[in-house]
This record gives C-alpha cells, structure tokens and sequence, in this order.
C-alpha cells in the first residue's frame, strides 16, 4: 500500500478559505432565489457583498498573520509547488484587498447596469484563487494551473454585461488572446522541462547554475517571459489591453487592471529570483527592450486617447514597464521596489477607475472626457479624488505614485541602468499632459450636460476613502529623505528569504 503524502493543509488555508467562499455564495445566490422587484435583487446582492467581504477578510487576517509568524511553509515538502511564505502571504493580501475594494464598488454598479447576478461574486472569489495559488506557485505546473484559474473567470467577467457589444467583444478578444499566450507559455514550460528534466524552480534554477544556459532552455525561458508579459500588458503583447478596459463592465476594468498585474508580476519576481540570475546576460536585453518599448509606446497612445478608460489603459501598460525597470536591475532591491510599486498601483488605479464606477448613470459608464467637464462644481469631493489619483499617477510628490517610481529608478540607478531610467523620467513626463487633462477639465471648464447621480453610495465611500487615505500615507510616510525612504523600502527585505527557500 502506496503511503499517503505528507501534507501542510495550513499552507493552503487561503485557498481553502476563499475556495469555500465562492461555493457559498452560489448557494446563497440559489438559495435566496431570483425576484421580480428590484429592491429584492438589490438587497440579494447586498447579501452577496457581504459574504464575499468576509470571505476577503478571513483572507486577509490568515495573510498578516502568516506574514507577522515568519517562515515558509510547503503544502508538500516532498514535492515543492506551493510556498507560503512572506512574499505569498504579501500577495495574498494584496490581491485580496484589491478584490475586496471592487466588491465594493461593484454593489450599486451592477445595479445601475441591470446585471446583478449572483455569480458575478463567485467568478471574482474564483478568479481571485487562482492569483492566490499564482503568488505562492514555486512549480511550472502550479504556476500554469494559477494563471488559467485566474483568466478563466476574468473573460467571462470581461463580457459580463452582455447585452452590449462591446462588452461581447472584450471578451471574445481577450479569451481569443490570452489563449494564444497560454499556449506560447506552456509550450516554454515543456521546452524548460525538456532541458532540464525539473518542473520546479529551484531545480531549473539549480541545473542553469551547473550546467548553464543552452538554445533548449533559453527558448523555453524566452516562451515563459512572453507568456507572463502579456499578463502585465507589456509591448508587444499589450493590444488587448484598451479595448478589454474599455469594453468591459468598469467595476471589473477596475478589478482586473490592479490585481491580474499584481499576480502576474509577484510569479515573475519568484520566477525571476530562481532562474534568471544563471541567464541574466541572455534575457537582460530583452528585458531592457521590453521596459523601454512598453513606456514610450504606452505614455505615447495615452496622450492621443479620448476615453478615460483607453487612456487609464494606455497608463496600465506604462505602468507595466516601469515596474519591468525593478527585472531589469535584477537585483533585491529592485525585487523590493516592485513590490512597492504594485501596492501603490494598486490604490491609485483602483480609485481613479471607482470615480469612474461612481459616475455611471444610467446604464452608462462616465468614460468620456466631455463627461468631467466641470465636476469639480457638481461633484467637488469626487473631482478633488480624481485630481489626487491623476497626481498620484503622474509620480507627483507627496503621493504613493511618487515614492513608487523613486524606489524603482534608484534600483535601476544603482544596477547601472542609467540610460534606461533617464528614458523612463522622460516618459514621466508625457505623463503628466494626459494625467492633467481631467483636472483641467473637472476645474477649469463649464459643467457638461449629463448630471450623473447625486451622491456616493457607502460602499463607494468606503473603497475611495481606502484608496485616497493610502495613496497620502504611502507618499509622505517616508518623507525624511532619500535615505529613510530606502529605509523603508527594506521594509520589503524579506523578499531575500524567498531567494533563500527557493534555492534549498
């Protein structure tokens, strides 16, 4: 008789837990039924944000507690491929946040929509289990089944609103790409396994360092990179991006533009940390290429876009090379400022894209720049946001966006990159002339006709109050100069402790 495998359950607790949240929900979604009146459907769906908020919370509270206990933990020590670590359990609590935050937004949204479905809950639970087992993967097959758990539910959330075409068609583009990624990125993994004979990290890593690189492994690296970039829309594989942003639901553009790119790049840093040291002068061209396309190219398109939600679009994909900037240094450091950077992202593009879902009136996502022409005398509070999430965005200091691209320019500095961090400044500012259109609008132009809704929603209120109180916090808390602000980027130290699990 085959001995049973010695397992660690509680290193997957959070699977577990949000796993068992989704279920829940459906079944309260069956069980509470489907009414005729509307304020049925509303105060079912109020049900469903509330089990869905606790669920994220029970999440949350296992991530910081994991985080405050230290140490790593293997669901199976004998066969490695899922770690809980300090850098999992920061994943999992960011990712959770975010999913949290657009829960929030989501619960008058849907009502403005007509789509107040029960399910909606139960894909962004599934969806965000998937970026759970991606941040904690240490295993080629782990890291494929987290990226598919993840997008799966992400296209359907993508054309949730099916009535309209657009949203029709963000699915069907997104679905018809992402599988053409997933294909490129697990036939990478065959070749890496092929070369290597190892599915596991630290044992690619391990056979890279003896053996070194050859044309095999190099391919299948190469296929695995590309796999991921499209994730964290990077050039060239970013087309899908404005077209998905735009078309679908503006709660789940909200969701999808913060925590698929958090995911995605946590797997990359734990991917990066294992194997890309052996390789680094094979993939630190690419690597330099891809972040110099990916700024110029998005800060370019975002200038000439009149839709807020392309232009936020264009902006993710910048985004997406600056944070490329802390692979290219390939250093703890720069490891440390991505972390930083996504949980700075993370609040400012959650809260610029929640102005935007408290706007919607109607039916009718507020995604044109005509629509925030004087805001600022018909919705002071929601334009002073906005105007804090584009300065944010910008990089202006005394924000989190600020200290977010300081950290990573001065991994890159530090690195020798200087070339590629005078490059990425220049398409900063690029960025500050799209970032201000909407203040110049909101403050300095006649209020347009559509009037939009009166007030905020609580659960609006809440998500933005997070947002705008952290994108303060995170900007002028390490505000005693350059070095107390590297001081607290070492915060994030413990991403040498992964390095140090993975190489065991």
């Amino acid at each position: 008789m085959i001995p049973a495998p010695a397992l660690d359950v509680g290193a997957a607790l959070p699977l577990l837990i949000i796993s068992a949240g989704a279920f829940l929900v459906l079944a309260l979604d069956l069980f509470l039924g489907v009414r005729s009146a509307a304020a049925d459907r509303y105060r079912k769906s109020w049900t469903l944000t509330v089990a869905s908020g606790i669920t994220l919370a029970a999440v949350i509270g296992f991530a910081a507690s994991s985080f405050g206990a230290g140490g790593a933990r293997e669901f199976s020590p004998e066969h490695p491929m899922f770690l809980l670590d300090r850098m999992t359990s920061f994943g999992v609590a960011l990712v959770s946040v975010g999913t949290l935050l657009s829960v929030l937004l989501s619960t008058y949204y849907l009502k403005e929509l007509g789509i107040q479905h029960g399910e909606y809950y139960a894909l962004m639970l599934l969806a965000t289990s998937g970026m759970i087992l991606l941040v904690g993967a240490v295993d080629l097959v782990t890291t494929f089944l987290g990226i598919e758990l993840m997008s799966i539910p992400i296209y359907v959330l993508a054309g949730f609103d099916r009535r309209k075409l657009r949203s029709n068609e963000s699915a069907l583009k997104y679905f018809l790409a992402g599988s053409f990624a997933s294909a490129l990125l697990l036939y990478g993994m065959a070749l890496l396994y092929g070369a290597t004979g190892e599915t596991s990290y630290a044992g690619i890593g391990g056979f890279l360092r003896e053996q070194g690189i050859e044309p095999l492994s190099a391919i299948g690296l190469g296929l695995v990179l590309i796999g991921f970039t499209f994730k964290v829309s990077s050039v060239p594989f970013h087309q899908w991006t404005p077209d998905v942003y735009e078309g679908a639901p503006a709660s789940v553009t909200a969701y999808m533009s913060v925590t698929v790119k958090a995911a995605a790049f946590i797997a990359l840093v734990r991917l990066a940390q294992a194997t890309f040291g052996p390789v680094a002068g094979v993939l630190g061209d690419a690597l330099w290429v891809l972040a110099a396309a990916t700024m110029v190219v998005g800060n370019l398109m975002a200038v000439i876009q009149d839709n807020v939600k392309r232009m936020l679009a264009y902006s993710s994909v910048a985004h997406a090379g600056y944070l490329l900037l802390g692979l290219v240094a390939g250093s703890a450091d720069g490891y440390q400022a991505i972390l930083f950077y996504l949980l700075a992202y993370l609040f400012l593009n959650l809260g610029a894209f929640g102005v935007v879902v408290a706007l919607t009136h109607r039916g009718h996502d507020a995604d044109r720049f005509e629509e925030y022409a004087g805001l600022a005398r018909r919705r002071p509070a929601l334009a002073a946001l906005m105007t804090l999430f584009m300065i944010g965005l910008a990089g202006i200091p005394g924000t989190a966006g600020f200290m977010a691209k300081w950290y990573v320019f001065m991994a890159a500095v530090q690195a020798d990159q200087v070339p590629l961090v005078v490059l990425a400044v220049l398409a900063s500012l690029v960025s500050v002339y799209y970032y201000l259109r909407l203040p110049v609008l909101m403050y300095m132009r006649e209020p347009s006709e559509a009037a939009g809704r009166l007030r905020l929603t609580m659960p609006e209120t809440i998500a933005l109050a997070v947002c705008a109180t952290a994108v303060i916090v995170l900007g002028v808390l390490p505000n005693n100069g350059p070095e107390d602000a590297l001081s607290f980027l070492r915060a994030f130290d413990w991403t040498r402790e992964s390095i140090a699990a993975l190489s065991r």
